[in-house]
């Protein structure tokens, strides 16, 4: 009995140990990384700590597992040694078998782990201290047993170098979002913009371009009257100038230079010299990526460029105000021209213009139709169709039924959408 009694403060005090790093294990793993970056930039050092760990997790864990297992191990050791003194045989190894299992379950496991899940960021400052001095103590053992693994590892074709990133930023970012747009803390519109930012690496020009069939030009060999009344009247303030055929684009005209060459002819339209305020196109390659683009047009200060292939034809221009529609949605102004896409009709189903893009279609239904093999309404039902389908002709697909109000030549310009279809039962 003396020995049990002995046997309880040591026991007490082990799992008091396992406790901490079980909770230090669950708040770190948990805890929020923005979060501890902020605290980190406000000085706290708790904080600091938290993230030094988490710049290298896999030793973090595998040190705290480490001592978690060499204190749950002693326990259990020294528990089994005193209850077979004191109950010889079997039933010795059973009792302290049992007792063990229960203490390390309830008060080194679940017990703190719980704790640590619902105050994750506090828990996880309070025990970056002495979990940074665990890791540097076993850091050495740590790296060994990595060694050991990854080699193990790669006898079963499995490879992995030292550094591993455990998840992708972004993937996590866009969760986060999904999560708490679902739980109803993230409103719609502000989903949309967010995942607009992180779409920008994975989008290229060529799906958000205006088509070089849309694009406003002006004929430069045209007097310069003319083309000082089309510029003027243009909804555009930047215009491209082609001279003898459309792909044969010479330059750019700015609104706010013709002006200032209008103003220093006195007002006198022809007496304008259209091709001295001209300025050199910015040509750019198709598969450009929005990201890059966007920064391409922060660092030269220019906010128009034209699209071209792999052969140098022209495909469609971008600008600067194209890449932030994605992120905050259409941008419209004074001089812009109302040209609805997207109508609503009484019976829920929605007529389209076949050159909206399919990702304004879902900003503006709140649909979840795929992007990922055509930009546009019409190439969507193109690609699901196989074929360019004919006026009156509807299919069914991604839960919506689309139905073909107009064709010209080969171009899809109209549909009707009906929306997601409800089944039976579901």
């Amino acid at each position: 009995m003396a020995a049990i009694m002995a046997l309880a403060p040591i026991l007490f005090l082990l799992l008091a140990l396992s406790a901490l790093f079980s909770a230090a294990e669950t708040a770190l793993t948990g805890a929020s990384r923005a979060r501890m970056h902020q605290l980190e930039r406000d000085g706290d050092r708790g904080a600091q700590w938290v993230n030094e760990l988490l710049s290298d997790r896999e030793t973090m864990i595998g040190a705290v597992l480490l001592g978690n297992n060499l204190i749950n191990i002693l326990a259990s050791a020294l528990a089994t040694e005193v209850l077979t003194r004191a109950i010889p045989g079997a039933w010795g190894v059973a009792v302290a078998t049992g007792m063990m299992t229960v203490l390390v379950l309830v008060f080194a496991e679940v017990l703190p782990k719980t704790l640590a899940i619902l105050r994750s960021d506090d828990v996880a400052r309070v025990l970056s201290g002495p979990t940074l001095v665990v890791v540097r103590i076993f850091g050495p053992i740590i790296y060994t047993i990595q060694y050991v693994v990854r080699r193990t590892l790669n006898l079963f074709g499995v490879r992995l170098g030292m550094e591993m990133d455990v998840l992708a930023a972004h993937e996590e970012i866009r969760g986060a979002v999904e999560y708490h747009h679902s739980e109803g803390l993230v409103e719609t519109h502000d989903r949309w913009m967010l995942g607009g930012v992180l779409d920008l690496a994975e989008m290229d020009v060529g799906e958000v371009m205006v088509h070089r069939k849309e694009i406003s030009m002006i004929d430069g060999d045209l007097p310069a009257r003319e083309i000082v009344a089309e510029a003027i009247h243009s909804p555009h303030s930047r215009i491209p100038i082609y001279r003898g055929d459309p792909e044969n684009i010479i330059g750019l005209l700015h609104a706010k230079d013709l002006l200032q060459a209008i103003a220093e002819a006195d007002g006198r339209a022809d007496a304008v010299d259209v091709n001295s305020v001209l300025r050199e196109p910015w040509f750019i390659p198709e598969t450009t990526s929005l990201k890059d683009q966007l920064s391409a047009f922060l660092k030269r200060r220019y906010h128009f460029a034209l699209v071209v292939d792999e052969y140098g034809a022209l495909q469609g221009l971008v600008t600067l105000e194209d890449i932030l529609e994605e992120i905050v949605g259409e941008i419209e102004d004074e001089h812009d021209v109302a040209v609805p896409g997207v109508r609503a009709a009484e019976d829920g189903s929605v007529t389209v213009d076949g050159s909206v893009t399919i990702r304004d279609l879902n900003r503006a239904m709140n649909w979840d139709l795929p992007d990922d093999e055509a930009v546009t309404v019409a190439g969507l039902l193109i690609h699901e169709a196989r074929r360019i389908p004919e006026a009156g002709q509807t299919f069914t697909f991604h839960g919506h039924r689309f139905g073909v109000l107009e064709r010209k030549v080969n171009r899809i310009t109209r549909l009707q959408i009906w929306p997601a279809i409800k089944r039976e039962g579901g």
